[in-house]
């Protein structure tokens, strides 16, 4: 496959690891897949769940002073950190991004890996990730971000699946556009970025931020019941680390 483009993972932040990884696992009905040991470096500690060919991931801070941290003081614990991509040229779109005044904020480089974290405040409501694996063209290919044994654990059609992205802000249109202009693709009608693989909706909201998540399960009454059960379900809304969750 040549040329691709897909949302592949979402970051949630949390103040504390155990009780997001315990919810979340409850929730989805799956367990953890991965833990990334690097994250240790920023601070933080995380967890990781398949949902399909996709991840959502929780991150943790481990000590003070870590952008997760500022993150959940700044938000008080309100949406979403990273919207992560995964495509066939990070650097190209990199590249694209600082022509439009779009810093990178980070540069992971691993054997096979390479990606480009674009900075929160020129992205507007999240950050923004782009990274390439070798060979990871096919969904059921590597995907360095959730380790060596991914293939072992990816099921392309399996339930739970991330379907979308909800972004919220006082001006939806204009947003779209700017993620439209850093994505290099056009905006379809919602206004909404339509992947070749999942897709990232822009809603109104109070503040720009990656507000809710859309996720496929296979009994959603069973699914919200649980999470009624852990009190979770607040104003008829599931809420999951800081974001809406979203069943269908």
């Amino acid at each position: 496959m040549a040329g691709y483009l897909r949302l592949r993972q979402i970051c949630l932040v949390a103040p504390a690891l155990g009780p997001a990884e315990a919810d979340i696992t409850a929730v989805l009905g799956v367990p953890v897949c991965y833990r990334d040991p690097n994250v240790a470096a920023y601070g933080l500690e995380n967890a990781l769940w398949p949902m399909g060919p996709d991840i959502l991931e929780v991150v943790a801070p481990t000590r003070d002073g870590t952008a997760a941290g500022r993150f959940i003081e700044r938000s008080g614990g309100r949406g979403g950190y990273m919207v992560i991509c995964d495509c066939d040229d990070s650097a190209a779109i990199e590249a694209h991004a600082n022509a439009m005044g779009v810093r990178t904020a980070n540069l992971i480089r691993h054997h096979g890996y390479r990606g480009a974290q674009l900075h929160p405040r020129d992205c507007r409501a999240a950050m923004l990730e782009f990274s390439t694996t070798e060979g990871g063209a096919p969904l059921d290919g590597p995907y360095h971000p959730a380790g060596e044994d991914w293939t072992k654990v990816v099921q392309v059609d399996a339930l739970p699946r991330l379907v979308a992205a909800e972004i919220a802000g006082p001006d939806p249109a204009g947003l779209a556009a700017h993620w439209a202009a850093i994505f290099r693709v056009p905006l379809a009608e919602g206004p909404s970025i339509r992947l070749e693989h999942g897709r990232i909706d822009f809603i109104a909201g109070d503040a720009e931020r990656l507000d809710g998540l859309r996720i496929a399960v296979a009994d959603p009454a069973a699914t919200r019941a649980v999470a009624a059960a852990r009190g979770l379900v607040r104003d008829g809304t599931i809420m999951l680390s800081g974001v809406r969750v979203t069943l269908g």
